[in-house]
């Protein structure tokens, strides 16, 4: 299977899926303190809580942006590997 001429384009889509998947990392912290986002601080602000609503949305499409983006990362890996 030659990837070669996709190469060019899975290198956009994976510039593109580290963009969104920085942004929507950041939306999820966005609502926490410094001690939270390093897995301290208690109450509410613990990583042990129910998502509902627009946070569990966010939380499956970062889910899925992440494993898109390790896909055409390997993807694009094995094309311009092929390029040599």
């Amino acid at each position: 299977m030659n990837l070669q001429p996709l190469a060019p384009y899975l290198g956009i889509a994976e510039i593109i899926l580290a963009i969104a998947l920085t942004i929507l990392v950041l939306l999820q912290t966005k609502g926490s303190d410094l001690g939270g986002f390093f897995g301290g601080g208690g109450g509410e602000s613990g990583s042990f809580r129910t998502r509902r609503g627009v946070e569990a949305t966010m939380h499956r499409v970062t889910i899925a942006c992440a494993v898109a983006f390790f896909l055409v990362t390997i993807l694009s890996f094995l094309a311009w590997g092929q390029a040599v």
